[in-house]
């Protein structure tokens, strides 16, 4: 047996080893930001915003239409159309009954609906709505239609909002007085507030009528603009102060084949000649089958890019590139037949940014807008992968160089966070002297808090990285389980610590997907969650709202024993200076179970400096921002003073901390 002098002497030094080495733990968490000079510029471009018609975020989301099926042109023209007292199999002498006409001599808008009235006393049509329309009492709504009053019997059609009950929430009758089409307006005030309610037609007077454009907007939408979009929802947009949006997709510009790709031309004048197309997302996933999603392209590149410049966002338009979604069917067009797809991308740069007096310049001029859009970027392709997207690319690349060697294009290395296509991609584009690659990302919440540091070693001399689409998923990628929980946004959160941190090579971010309708959506997770009354910013929107809002100019070093904290004990770290009103910002994620405190090093003649605290955090990582409860994660503001040469910081278990404090 050992002495108990020595024992008692191994206890010690046991007892001191740990309390040195946890006092060590504690002091060795000391954060020196160096103020004197900046590692890198921030670009403006840095956190933005990417728009996909993925969810019904575009009709029935973002575009204000409450009509679905408007001018009767989905697969099934009657689709979202209702004829309560009709039997298709009866002549319906009690009532009515209406059916569509095509005109094969229409390309854009080929169906008409032909109405015939035999009792006006029992007849109705009703329109659904896109699950339902959110009205809201004392708010006015613009009608619009175009009708041919063919034997002049029909002597007025009588429109109105009703609830589930047939109650009437609003109601405006018009006199169709013409033989030949003529377009109608008029205007419905809302008496209560409803959110599934349904437009109801009735007739006065037996006869034949036709009908189309049939089509219904608030009158109060983002920056006045008439038949424009959905305030609530652009707002939200706006809060976000994003540096750039990108549009219209993703998936959807490619198209199951290239027939249903995506094509600007047919988004761009009248919008009542734009020809409606079947959304790629209709029957995309079993688990949420949507066969009533349809794309009008009432908001389409014109309204896309006129919403960029509201945003004050760079317009980041991104075209087919000659490639079908792989997902699907992967159809090629021949590089030989390569010329229209190109064509289309000289002629969107000319739209954009071309005099009045060019072709696609004086399109935009008669839609209204004869200043430039000030178009700097397109996107070439969205997740195409392999050679056959590189032989396409350089040929894009060629092309528009040589004519507009200013655009800079934005490749992408497809869908998948590494392995053999994505290391193909980057290698073959960075011999191409590619400027900005396209990387994306949904992963498991581990992957994002483990690779905080995935840029520390990115090639400086190679091309720039658009981190063009992530989220965490909480169950996996195409689960219609995964959740907006604090857990997700907590990770990406320190994911983009890393992102920020490494700000000489990653140029761009956004998050995708960016909305939903809660009862219409094909994909989760979501930033924002809508309803046809309300939206929902959810715990990710705000963490993407305080990187956004708290970007700065210029990126400053910050680290721990001369590491950058990319996740060791649970802590992640960057910094950032605003020569705009010379202020530091410093962003902290503790995603350990625990308060962590934090010793700052700023490196500074001691003074008492006023720092505004945000903290975002939540008391459970699976909690949620909902529409009973939008504020269960919502950032809170205090005002502190501490001493600039070394200050302490105590970190919330699980919370993203951003101190904000004068240079001066």
């Amino acid at each position: 047996m050992m002495p108990s002098t020595l024992i008692r002497s191994l206890v010690l030094l046991i007892i001191n080893f740990i309390l040195m080495n946890f006092a060590f733990a504690k002091d060795d968490i000391v954060l020196d930001l160096d103020l004197s000079t900046p590692i890198a510029k921030i670009q403006p471009s840095m956190y933005g915003i990417f728009f996909e018609d993925i969810n019904f975020s575009a009709d029935g989301g973002l575009y204000a239409e409450l009509v679905k099926n408007r001018s009767f042109e989905f697969d099934k023209p009657m689709m979202g159309w209702l004829q309560p007292t009709t039997d298709p199999y009866s002549l319906n002498q009690n009532s009515g009954i209406a059916s569509t006409l095509n005109f094969a001599s229409n390309k854009s808008n080929k169906n008409i609906l032909r109405v015939n009235v035999h009792n006006d006393k029992n007849y109705s049509l009703v329109n659904e709505g896109f699950r339902g329309m959110g009205i809201t009492q004392g708010q006015d709504y613009l009608l619009s239609f175009y009708a041919a009053n063919n034997d002049q019997k029909i002597k007025n059609i009588t429109f109105q909002l009703v609830d589930a009950q047939e109650n009437v929430v609003a109601s405006v009758r018009v006199a169709p007085k013409d033989k030949e089409w003529r377009k109608y307006t008029a205007q419905l005030n809302a008496k209560k507030t409803e959110e599934n309610a349904r437009l109801k037609i009735t007739f006065e007077g037996t006869g034949v009528i036709d009908l189309d454009m049939i089509s219904l907007f608030p009158k109060e939408t983002w920056k006045g603009k008439a038949k424009g979009i959905r305030q609530d929802l652009a707002q939200l947009l706006f809060d976000l102060k994003p540096g750039f949006l990108r549009f219209p997709g993703g998936c959807i510009i490619e198209g199951r084949t290239l027939a249903q790709r995506y094509q600007w031309k047919n988004t761009i004048g009248d919008v009542e000649q734009r020809p409606t197309m079947i959304s790629r997302w209709n029957t995309e996933f079993s688990h949420k089958v949507t066969p009533d999603y349809f794309q009008t392209f009432g908001l389409g590149f014109y309204e896309y890019f006129q919403l960029a410049e509201d945003l004050g966002a760079e317009p980041i338009p991104v075209l087919n590139c000659g490639i079908a979604c792989q997902f699907n069917t992967g159809e090629l067009v021949p590089v030989s037949e390569l010329d229209p797809y190109i064509q289309d991308a000289l002629d969107l740069i000319e739209f954009a940014n071309g005099s009045v007096q060019s072709v696609w310049g004086k399109v935009r001029k008669e839609m209204g807008h004869p200043e430039p859009f000030n178009l700097k970027y397109i996107g070439i392709g969205n997740e195409q992968w392999g050679p056959q997207y590189i032989e396409r690319f350089k040929i894009f690349q060629k092309v528009l160089k040589e004519k507009h060697s200013d655009i800079v294009l934005i490749s992408g290395s497809g869908p998948f966070a590494d392995g053999e296509q994505f290391d193909y991609a980057h290698r073959e584009l960075k011999k191409l002297g590619a400027e900005i690659i396209d990387e994306h990302y949904y992963k498991d919440i581990d992957w994002f808090k483990k690779n905080a540091a995935r840029y520390d070693n990115y090639d400086r001399q190679g091309p720039k990285i658009f981190a063009g689409e992530y989220a965490a998923q909480s169950v996996a990628i195409v689960s219609p389980e995964n959740k907006n929980s604090w857990a997700t946004a907590l990770a990406e959160a320190a994911f983009m610590t890393g992102l920020e941190r490494n700000a000489d090579v990653v140029h761009m971010t956004s998050y995708a997907p960016l909305m939903a309708h809660t009862e219409a959506w094909q994909w989760s997770p979501n930033m924002i969650w809508f309803n046809n009354l309300q939206s929902l910013a959810t715990a990710n929107y705000e963490v993407q709202k305080l990187f956004a809002n708290n970007r700065g100019t210029e990126l400053l070093s910050i680290s721990a024993n001369g590491k950058a904290l990319t996740g060791q004990g649970g802590l992640y770290v960057s910094a950032v200076r605003d020569g705009a009103d010379n202020t530091v910002i410093i962003k902290l994620v503790n995603s350990a179970s625990a308060e962590q405190e934090i010793k700052l090093n700023a490196q500074s003649q001691p003074v008492t400096l006023s720092a505004t605290v945000t903290t975002l955090t939540s008391k459970l990582l699976s909690d949620e921002n909902t529409f009973s409860n939008p504020r269960t994660v919502h950032p809170v503001v205090e005002k502190r003073s501490f001493k600039s040469d070394q200050f302490l910081i105590k970190l919330p278990a699980n919370a993203l901390v951003i101190i904000k404090y004068s240079a001066n």
